[in-house]
């Protein structure tokens, strides 16, 4: 045999680089080797993964609505404390003092003048008118004083309402009870009114009745309660005093009116906005 026949081994193995890995597609994941770091976490999760330190961070920064609504409760508290403690010192006033509201009477009711005539095209009627009267009004209070701005005095007829004068009575006190006469008080009209068609009819046919005419004092005016230091706001009031029965005058005596049966009545008159209650 031949020397150059005999062929050994090599101890060395051939050196042959790996085939390189294949592409892995997008999106694909089976053949990828496992990452040796675990995936990083945002610490704003790691912070909040606990319920127990979500609801400490919450209370920690209360939000715009939380704020909002602690104001408007304790508002709405205060407010209902304050209301509730004023209607306490009320009713309890109220029931130490009794407080009364104050009485108006007509004592007399004199009729000097009252001329009604129509035009010339019987399409209106013209009246001029005086009256004169007493008025007496009565504080029943031991404890209060009434402090009146100018009472506002108007006669009209009963029931159609249709004005016959005005007149004024000026701003006094009523102390605690106290009796308060104003005497030889003026209401007129100064000048010839002009009446409507329909208030000339209704107040002819009243003239014409044998009962004479019914007649109503309407007074206005705001008063202001004192109680020592204590002063309340100015409350307008409305007297009305009607069942008064006049006559009309005959030449140039004066018809005394009929007032025994008068009764006079104190309303409050509470404005809000442009609604008088």
């Amino acid at each position: 045999m031949a020397p150059n026949d005999n062929h050994f081994p090599s101890s060395k193995p051939p050196s042959t680089a790996p085939p390189p890995p294949p592409p892995i597609p997008n999106g694909s994941s089976t053949n990828s080797k496992p990452n040796p770091l675990p995936p990083r976490q945002p610490i704003r999760q790691q912070l909040y993964s606990d319920p127990r330190q979500q609801q400490q961070r919450r209370w920690q920064r209360p939000s715009n609505r939380r704020i909002c609504c602690c104001c408007c409760f304790w508002s709405i508290l205060i407010l209902l404390i304050t209301v509730l403690v004023a209607s306490l010192l009320a009713i309890g006033l109220y029931v130490v003092y009794q407080p009364r509201p104050p009485s108006f009477t007509v004592a007399s009711l004199r009729i000097h003048r009252f001329n009604l005539t129509a035009s010339p095209d019987s399409s209106a009627a013209h009246l001029s008118s005086l009256f004169n009267l007493t008025l007496i009004t009565k504080n029943p209070n031991s404890q209060f004083v009434f402090d009146y701005e100018p009472l506002v005095l108007s006669v009209v007829t009963d029931p159609d309402a249709i004005f016959l004068g005005k007149g004024t009575i000026p701003a006094f006190s009523s102390g605690e009870r106290n009796l308060t006469s104003f005497r030889g008080v003026a209401v007129a009209s100064t000048e010839a009114r002009e009446l409507d068609f329909g208030d000339g009819l209704g107040l002819k046919s009243d003239l014409k009745r044998r009962s004479g005419l019914d007649l109503k004092i309407v007074m206005d005016t705001k008063v202001e309660i004192r109680m020592g230091k204590l002063k309340s706001k100015r409350v307008g009031i409305r007297v009305s005093c009607g069942e008064i029965r006049g006559s009309l005058p005959k030449g140039k005596a004066v018809s005394m009116a009929s007032t025994d049966k008068s009764k006079c009545k104190v309303d409050l008159r509470i404005k809000i906005w442009n609604w008088t209650f």
